[in-house]
């Protein structure tokens, strides 16, 4: 009789060890999808706003789905139910490959073989079947929800001129992203700073001189370290942190659930972010340091000269200066990651702007200063302008764990 029920025990310790991993097994399906996504992104060369709107869609819907099936948090803002015997990985490959399929249609036999490498490892039967209609059903309630975000506004820039004058006639970017629908914040001014400093003020001063010394082409005193690290942040956008997000989840252990939640919660964050640092960069329409330094002379401050043929480190991005996009952008994610995860031991990136140079931290928050510190190095943004671009960007990475995709307890709760 021992020997019946210790045998009893030993097999339901086993049952149960199996029925935890393989969730866990397969939670690379949301990583997998992740990395399409940026792989698309970067054959295509999608900017970084279009990409982070499709990558939000993608893992907010690969989110809803596998969440419907384990209920372990709140929905984001559509309700989906489904027995908890459905298929998880069937569900959340079929949300990303439907929603890719709807923004990148002309990657339809691509997207159907990337489909079908997901599905194949997944035992044909009901369990498959009720998993591959709850991911179309995400998918579409996703597409409908974010139909109307405003990404289609065509583009109305207008260069400032007077008649007859050239001015370049390249248009800047992004000029309508700040008026597109957020996920998380009220609307894109929710956070917006206040007015950079007056350019006869001391924190104007100390930083345009500090980036005219530090981050010029030629600058004698930028160090090599710091010249590869402005270098290796010339990359920019969500294939900047997504492979962090990665890392953090397998640090961790997450089986798909919380992995998928993870993605989305980051992805929400990051797409926020850039909302909320073009609605401020086209408000206060501030001129970047190649601008501000070459025509020195017109501020009337005899301490910030002019150098007519100052050059930054690299090509300036084309959008107004305040504040820094790539600041707000990793401190949000930096936020979402502390947050829910904490640090989570050494983690690494490359950079295809950086070849062969690879960069590792052991803490979030090396990772964010790092980041700014790159766009000084780089000759493109002002201090004042990282600090306040990170400041916002922890604020959006707060409000995002405080009020979006919430435990057991949030679930009767309204999405804020």
């Amino acid at each position: 009789m021992k020997y019946a029920s210790w045998t009893i025990s030993r097999l339901s310790l086993i049952a149960a060890l199996i029925a935890a991993a393989a969730p866990l097994a397969r939670a690379d399906v949301i990583m997998d999808w992740n990395a399409k996504a940026d792989a698309i992104a970067a054959e295509k060369q999608i900017p970084p706003a279009p990409h982070s709107r499709a990558l939000s869609m993608m893992h907010v819907a690969m989110y809803e789905a596998v969440n419907a099936i384990d209920r372990r948090y709140a929905p984001y803002k559509i309700a989906l139910s489904a027995e908890r015997s459905t298929s998880r990985e069937a569900a959340a490959a079929v949300a990303a490959h439907d929603m890719l399929l709807s923004i990148y249609p002309d990657l339809k036999s691509d997207l159907q073989v990337a489909l079908s490498n997901s599905l194949a490892p997944i035992a044909d039967g009901e369990s498959k079947t009720a998993g591959i209609a709850l991911g179309k059903e995400a998918a579409v309630q996703i597409i409908q929800l974010r139909a109307k975000d405003g990404s289609n506004v065509v583009e109305t820039y207008r260069p400032l001129t007077t008649p007859g004058a050239y001015v370049p006639t390249a248009v800047p970017l992004f000029s309508t992203t700040g008026a597109t629908t957020p996920w998380v914040l009220e609307s894109g001014s929710q956070f917006r700073p206040g007015p950079p400093p007056s350019l006869d003020s001391e924190v104007w001063t100390k930083d345009v001189n500090e980036i005219r010394e530090v981050g010029g082409r030629g600058s004698p005193v930028r160090t090599p370290e710091q010249t590869t690290i402005g270098r290796f942040w010339f990359f920019v956008g969500a294939r900047t942190y997504n492979p962090i997000v990665k890392q953090a989840a397998l640090a961790k252990g997450m089986d798909i659930v919380d992995c998928a939640r993870l993605f989305a919660l980051t992805s929400m964050a990051g797409n926020d972010a850039l909302v909320a640092v073009f609605d401020a960069k086209y408000h206060y329409n501030f001129w970047r340091p190649i601008t501000a330094i070459r025509n020195g002379d017109l501020t009337s401050n005899a301490a910030t000269p002019r150098d007519p043929s100052w050059l930054p480190l690299g090509d300036t991005p084309m959008h107004p200066e305040y504040p820094c996009a790539h600041c707000i952008s990793s401190a949000a994610i930096s936020t979402v990651l502390q947050t829910v995860v904490g640090d989570f031991g050494e983690f690494s990136l490359t950079s295809p702007t950086a070849p062969g140079v690879t960069r590792k931290w052991s803490r979030l928050q090396d990772y964010s200063d790092e980041v700014a510190n790159a766009r000084i190095w780089a000759g493109f943004h002002y201090r004042f302008s990282t600090e306040v671009g990170k400041d916002m960007g922890r604020k959006i990475g707060a409000l995002t764990v405080a009020t979006q995709l919430r435990g057991a307890e949030a679930k009767a709760e309204p999405s804020r």
